[in-house]
């Protein structure tokens, strides 16, 4: 068995626990935290692929010839050359640009050469990619200001120390008129006109430069000049990536594959990329409890998504606790905790994240009914009533048994128990809708663990909240 394969399986077993558990949450995190310096040069060509195919977007032309490179070059006693090109347009740096330092992290630890092309003379040009206008250039001032925070802000997620930095204008400033009109006259000007930002900034008589024109072609120059087999990037440059298949072709070497990246969606679950313009974003540089408190505010839906952009979970971890989400054996809010913590390790460490975990709890659960003294309470005499009567009928929480249902169906209706030691919440299922209410509480307090009886037991129908007594 691999060593991914061991750990694989040490957390399979972790996530089928309690994961309202400090205690197996803190487990977790330390084996999962663990994979961002594991050595994978011990997985097959087939798995070396998979991995990284399964957090892209794409790989052009197919996970299939990812394996036959990585087998190809392991034949010929040579790492493979994985390139990303950085063009330090901002001192920003936020945990969307993250995703494809995860993956080259990965390549690293497979054994491969990590090159980064540090884009001093194509920031100056600017990528005009999903631009509705022109890009002001970059001084040689702010390329370097920039790159050196980049570099620190990211530095949790890869290890620079073992990457080679190229900057293009070791030959980019020296390229001579001919050699570049050589390339320009074998590429057809269709190939630019295929971009749709292009197509939309004509069509609306917006600027569009020559400079703009020839990014794409500039930019891969930089994968011929150091004979890349891959280029990494988000899935918005692949026109651009794809324009270095063709000059490598030009320069009559084996065109470089392509590995697309997602673009993260921002936390406000608008359907917008996460970007400092849009205030969705976290930034690298936030606090622990900051951090922490912008993933638990995230919609459930992109819970799947930032598992996959942001931590080294494999697809069988992530597919165990959507299973356990989808049979109700795990709330969306403790694996949003989970979530949380991995973020928080990742850029301040364990012990930071387990602190902000301890923090939101207090700060944002337990105050958050503890310190209520208007909630409504249901007496003892109506513990023998069905949970979808006393919704209706004694809290009027819910217009009818079918609403009751549905917050059911949503995983909202839950029984909360609070102890002096914490909170720990029990979803209820659509069978449990026709239940006394006695017996459900009573299902809830075993479920916690509770054999002396809680200090406070909750009924929660989405955001309202009640107390019970006589439990």
């Amino acid at each position: 068995m691999t060593r991914l394969g061991k750990s694989e399986a040490r957390t399979l077993e972790l996530l089928a626990q309690d994961l309202s558990s400090d205690a197996t949450v803190e487990e977790l995190l330390v084996e999962t935290g663990a994979r961002r310096q594991l050595d994978l040069s011990d997985l097959s060509p087939e798995e070396q692929a998979a991995l990284i195919a399964g957090r892209t977007v794409g790989v052009l032309p197919s996970e299939a010839s990812l394996a036959s490179a990585i087998e190809a070059a392991k034949a010929e006693g040579r790492p493979l050359r994985v390139k990303l090109g950085i063009d330090p347009t901002s001192s920003d740096v936020h945990l969307g640009h993250t995703v494809p330092m995860i993956i080259l992290s990965r390549f690293q630890r497979m054994g491969h050469d990590i090159v980064l092309i540090i884009g001093d003379i194509t920031a100056k040009i600017g990528d005009p990619s999903g631009r509705s206008d022109e890009r002001p250039p970059l001084t040689d001032e702010d390329i370097a200001n920039n790159l050196a925070t980049y570099r620190d802000q990211v530095s949790p997620f890869f290890d620079f120390e073992r990457a080679d930095f190229r900057r293009n204008s070791e030959w980019l400033a020296d390229i001579r008129l001919p050699e570049l009109i050589g390339v320009l006259s074998q590429i057809p000007v269709s190939m630019s006109l295929q971009r749709e930002d292009f197509r939309t900034r004509l069509a609306q008589g917006h600027g569009l430069a020559m400079s703009e024109f020839i990014y794409a072609v500039v930019m891969a120059i930089d994968s011929e000049k150091i004979h890349a087999d891959i280029e990494l990037g988000g899935v918005d440059q692949l026109l651009n990536m794809q324009m270095g298949r063709k000059v490598m072709e030009i320069a009559g070497q084996k065109p470089q594959l392509v590995i697309t990246m997602p673009l993260i969606e921002g936390t406000d679950g608008s359907g917008a990329k996460m970007s400092k313009s849009k205030g969705n974003y976290i930034a690298l540089t936030a606090t622990a409890d900051d951090i922490f408190g912008k993933i638990m505010s995230i919609p459930d839906r992109l819970m799947v998504p930032y598992l996959k952009a942001w931590t080294e979970w494999t697809d069988a971890e992530v597919d165990a606790v959507v299973a356990r989400v989808e049979n109700r054996s795990l709330h969306p809010m403790d694996l949003k905790k989970v979530l949380a913590g991995e973020a928080v390790s990742a850029v301040h460490g364990l012990d930071a994240a387990m602190a902000a975990r301890r923090h939101f709890t207090a700060q944002f659960s337990q105050r958050s009914f503890g310190d209520v003294e208007s909630l409504p309470v249901v007496p003892a005499a109506h513990g023998n009533e069905a949970v979808a009567a006393v919704l209706t009928q004694v809290l009027e929480f819910a217009a009818s048994s079918s609403a009751v249902r549905r917050l059911a169906k949503q995983n909202a209706l839950r029984i909360v128990v609070e102890t002096a030691e914490g909170q720990k919440a029990v979803t209820l299922s659509e069978d449990d809708v026709t239940r006394p209410l006695h017996e459900a509480v009573k299902t809830a307090l075993a479920a916690a663990g509770d054999t002396s009886g809680a200090d406070t037991v909750y009924l929660k129908a989405g955001r309202k909240l009640a107390r019970i007594e006589g439990v």
